[in-house]
């Protein structure tokens, strides 16, 4: 496992309840499954991950591609909410 840090915009960042938090996962199917876990609470949260594009150290991850997506300790996954307009 890899320590990863998973950063969230806009409406991600309001459902989670905060803008970014530390997580140990292999990939990123993993990392987002995690972070659904933590925020169970709020039906919110994992709805917008369901609308959100994924950057993963600023590369553009397509969400279908999530489990073969292996994170190296350090990265940063950018969870980018679907914005008005887009």
């Amino acid at each position: 496992m890899a320590i990863v840090t998973i950063r969230y915009w806009a409406a991600a960042r309001e459902a989670a309840g905060v803008a970014e938090e530390s997580l140990d996962a292999l990939t990123l199917s993993g990392a987002l499954d995690t972070a659904r876990r933590h925020h169970a609470g709020d039906q919110r949260f994992a709805a917008v991950l369901a609308r959100s594009s994924f950057l993963v150290d600023g590369t553009h991850v397509g969400a279908g591609a999530a489990a073969t997506v292996i994170l190296p300790h350090g990265a940063v996954i950018e969870a980018l909410p679907t914005f008005a307009g887009g």
